[in-house]
């Protein structure tokens, strides 16, 4: 009968400590976990989250958008040189004007007279076409400085440097180093199709990140410079 109790007793103490040895166990597995969660935002040194080099392209386009340029602005400087004034003070430079400015429709229904060398048309032709030549040029600029070519996250983790394309090089583009705090995406990787829109506070529009560059590190991108916060 004693030996029962007392083997009913060890019994009892080798489960409880059982149960506390788990128990500790469990805890130290989710603090290490926590440990760890919190030093992976915090690398011991610059860790490059995304790369990509487009010199060859943004060299391309540089290319197409200053011949776009010079052959807006010589149309610019033709329309301004070369459109005259064709009406006439006399009935015969009316009728010289109107056969080589009157435009018929269908059938001679209707019919009417432009003189592309008055001043609204020759002013308004050459605008448009330096309007034309100066969009172009500045829509490739802006392209080219919102294109990202490498985003690095510094030692500890505080610290982003966005650095954008150029068709210099790589290392020629505009370097934007600001805290991890004031960059976010608006945008999941997953939900974008082509581009992840980053957004950095103090700078207007987006800068864009082709999903054809290298993500060396998705999880620590994902929960540092890809998370969503209010910038």
């Amino acid at each position: 009968m004693n030996c029962s109790r007392t083997f009913f007793r060890y019994s009892r103490l080798a489960t409880r400590i059982f149960v506390l040895t788990s128990r500790r166990g469990a805890v130290h597995r989710q603090l290490a976990a926590r440990r760890s969660l919190s030093t992976s935002t915090q690398p011991s040194k610059d860790v490059t989250l995304f790369e990509h080099d487009r010199t060859r392209f943004f060299r391309l386009l540089s290319v197409f958008c200053g011949g776009q340029f010079l052959f807006w602005t010589y149309m610019a400087h033709f329309a301004y040189t070369e459109l005259r004034n064709t009406r006439g003070a006399t009935d015969k430079g009316k009728a010289k004007a109107s056969t080589t400015t009157t435009t018929t429709g269908l059938a001679g229904m209707w019919s009417f007279e432009m003189n592309l060398g008055s001043n609204t048309w020759r002013y308004g032709f050459t605008l448009g076409c330096l309007a034309i030549g100066a969009g172009i040029v500045g829509l490739g600029i802006l392209f080219c400085r919102r294109s990202v070519s490498q985003v690095v996250l510094h030692q500890g983790g505080r610290m982003v440097t966005v650095c954008t394309q150029s068709p210099l090089g790589p290392s020629r583009g505009q370097r934007i180093t600001v805290p991890l705090s004031e960059v976010a995406c608006h945008a999941h990787r997953h939900e974008s199709p082509s581009f992840i829109p980053l957004r950095v506070k103090g700078h207007k529009f987006y800068y864009l990140l082709d999903k054809e560059g290298t993500l060396n590190n998705a999880r620590l991108f994902d929960i540092t410079v890809g998370a969503y916060r209010p910038v």
